[in-house]
């Protein structure tokens, strides 16, 4: 039987889960079901609250300020959330705490989330006091949700064997896996096993020299000298020239031993001079590419990274850089910047022709396919756009919302809203580690939660953790669909979950307000901070659409409206009538065109009247593309494609994109059609990464 306070929270959920039971469905008729905005909500209502969750919270708050008094907060001792009160307390006393209390609180939650947050730390303080027996009972070598544990832990654990006499063949195994696992510098915990491990001859000078290659690759020369420290003398001294040579390119290498350890570190070295004097590489490549006999690759290698560091801000020499490198060298990334910087000359013809060297993969996305429909159109190739932009509209995107309205075509998209049985619901609403990430969620324990919430995916199914973003949801924690979706490509187009909608009726009275879409507004929102209103970015951005303290003074100020001070960003209804605010300044300061009035929103006024100054009167696509900020470029057409998409969620079909970018509002709308060829090239499209936390 479940405890009574999970009892509770399960009763209470159920009730909103239970639906009638239906097999999923998928649109695949000529056009889309009637969708009206009411059928596309989110899934489930707010669940019942949880009163005891202020005593948790304060209990927790508590064992963080310590010294903690259990008597005090018996009335929720069997909470489902005690275990994170417990491991408050005890790692607010790490170092004091004993080994019995250790093992009785993993014992008791070692297989819950909070025993695994408390593992991680319990190992990592009895490897600070070296009492490798504490460590060695306490140690398994995945954490949680199945990940393999940090190399810092991974080489604690080596110097607990060691200590405790079992440094044997598999011991030597483990610790020459971590030597060669990377070509960066290792955790300070590293250093002792390393130095058995040559003591006993585990470090052989083959061994020496992988890490020495890998660490080359990295330009990382103090790993290099590290790691060829135990070398016989002249070894050790070519090794140390090798490092000199990546710290300060010198002439010493010409007279280097001609093999291809010295092709390549030479090549190494000049490539990370090219990263920030492209110049001085390439002049000085080729007395070194004659002298050591350096390959296409080799050459390709400084050639890449000067071409890439000149064409990202577009330098003058950007064009003759990236033709000057072997096509052998090539990558996805340098293809696409070759085809940029044509684009941002206006070289037509040269931007065409980089779009068509890509690779099939690369030049079937719809970016590129649209853009080579684009150019195509303009080369007089009419019929060759027509059937570039065809293929690039099957893609609920920028670029394909793009092609669909170069075509005059209606946008498609293929949504599917499966259906589950009551019990298939019911039987997630009631895992133990999900409702502790909500009941974390809720009282603001984020990091917490996540690891509540790793743990209950771990059982789970597709089917089960669609169930389970449902459930999160309901208590608006609306970031599990971005971070756990994407894994098939049917999740994809589960736009339901995707694309929340919350605070809808402010988002629509600030929008009629300032004269703005409130597609525009939802898609900044979901863009910014996907509706968590205490998101908080590293420049100190704030809020569900991400304002700077300085810019909400600033506009409230100009509003008359009284201040609260930056904590007041984190008041949903504030920061949407500020930000709303913000962006309708932005539109009027920037002509009343939103593409830049987004670029401004994300990268500032300065980058901003850099890239209008650089391009005046370019094509808004173009010149969207041909944005140098990655990030902004990249929003730019995020925010876009998310306006479209929350146009079809708020009113069932949606405003011209073209229009859309350049404010223009009086046209006529869109509809939205899901062939079953799309439908079938939806189902069979490679998912896209999950996003990371």
């Amino acid at each position: 039987m479940l405890p009574r306070p999970y009892s509770l929270l399960f009763a209470a959920l159920a009730a909103t889960l239970a639906t009638s039971a239906c097999a999923q469905t998928t649109a695949a008729a000529p056009a889309l079901p009637a969708v009206k905005p009411a059928a596309i909500r989110n899934a489930l209502p707010a669940p019942a609250v949880d009163t005891q969750l202020p005593r948790v919270r304060a209990a927790i708050e508590a064992a963080e300020r310590g010294p903690f008094d259990a008597a005090q907060y018996a009335d929720i001792a069997r909470h489902p959330l005690y275990g994170w009160v417990e491991y408050a307390a005890l790692r607010r006393g790490i170092d004091t705490v004993n080994n019995g209390q250790a093992q009785d609180f993993l014992s008791r939650r070692g297989n819950q989330a909070s025993g695994d947050a408390f593992r991680d730390i319990w190992l990592a303080a009895t490897a600070r006091r070296e009492d490798w027996a504490a460590f060695t009972a306490a140690w398994t070598p995945k954490s949680g949700a199945g990940k393999e544990r940090s190399v810092s832990l991974r080489c604690a654990e080596l110097n607990a064997r060691q200590a405790l006499g079992k440094a044997d063949a598999q011991w030597t195994r483990d610790a020459q896996a971590i030597w060669r696992s990377s070509g960066k510098s290792l955790p300070d915990s590293c250093d002792a096993p390393f130095a058995v491990l040559a003591a006993q001859g585990g470090l052989s000078p083959e061994l020496r020299w992988e890490r020495i290659d890998a660490a080359a690759a990295e330009w990382q020369p103090a790993v290099m000298r590290a790691a060829a420290r135990g070398l016989p003398a002249d070894q050790l001294a070519q090794a140390n020239d090798y490092a000199a040579f990546l710290d300060n390119v010198n002439e010493r290498a010409l007279a280097w031993p001609k093999t291809e350890r010295s092709r390549k570190i030479a090549s190494y070295g000049l490539a990370k001079l090219a990263k920030s004097q492209p110049a001085s590489a390439e002049a000085q490549l080729p007395k070194y590419a004659s002298a050591l006999g350096f390959t296409d690759e080799d050459r390709g290698r400084v050639l890449y990274q000067a071409a890439l560091w000149s064409v990202a801000s577009y330098d003058a020499q950007s064009a003759r850089r990236l033709n000057a490198v072997p096509e052998v060298s090539y990558d996805e990334r340098l293809h696409e910047w070759r085809a940029r910087e044509a684009m941002s000359r206006s070289d037509w013809a040269a931007a065409l022709a980089a779009i068509r060297k890509m690779g099939p993969k690369q030049r079937g996305e719809s970016r590129w396919e649209y853009f080579e429909a684009r150019l195509s159109e303009r080369a007089g190739d009419k019929a060759g756009a027509a059937r570039l932009y065809r293929e690039s509209a099957k893609n609920a995107d920028f670029h394909g919302f793009m092609s669909a309205d170069r075509l005059g075509a209606p946008y498609t998209l293929c949504p599917i809203q499966p259906t589950d049985s009551a019990a298939a619901k019911a039987a997630i609403a009631r895992d133990p580690a999900l409702m502790r990430a909500m009941g974390l969620f809720q009282i603001e324990r984020t990091g917490w939660a996540i690891r509540e919430w790793d743990d209950a995916l771990t059982r789970f199914d597709d089917s089960q953790r669609r169930i389970a973003i449902e459930v999160a949801q309901s208590y608006n924690w609306f970031d599990r669909a971005v971070f756990s979706l994407n894994k098939t490509p049917q999740e994809q187009r589960l736009y339901y979950l995707r694309f929340p909608l919350h605070h809808g009726e402010t988002i629509r009275r600030e929008s009629l307000n300032n004269g703005i879409d409130p597609a525009w507004v939802a898609a900044e929102i979901r863009a910014e901070s996907i509706f968590n209103p205490t998101a908080r970015s590293g420049a100190n951005a704030m809020g569900l659409m991400q304002v700077l303290p300085g810019t909400g003074a600033q506009v409230a100020k100009s509003l008359g409206l009284p201040w609260g001070g930056a904590a007041s960003l984190y008041d949903s209804d504030t920061n949407i009538i500020l930000g709303t605010a913000y962006l309708r300044q932005l539109l009027d300061k920037y002509g009343g065109q939103p593409y830049f009035a987004m670029a401004g929103y994300n990268a500032g006024p300065a980058p901003l009247a850099r890239w209008q100054s650089q391009r005046p009167g370019m094509d808004a696509d173009f010149w969207i593309e041909t944005i140098s900020y990655k990030e902004t470029r990249e929003y730019v057409a995020r925010v876009l494609a998310f306006s479209v998409l929350y146009d079809w969620r708020l009113n069932g079909d949606a405003l011209n994109v073209s229009d859309r970018l350049r404010g223009v509002t009086n046209t006529q709308r869109k509809s939205f059609v899901c062939p079953a060829t799309a439908a079938s090239a939806a189902s069979a499209a490679t998912p896209l990464p999950a996003e990371t936390e």
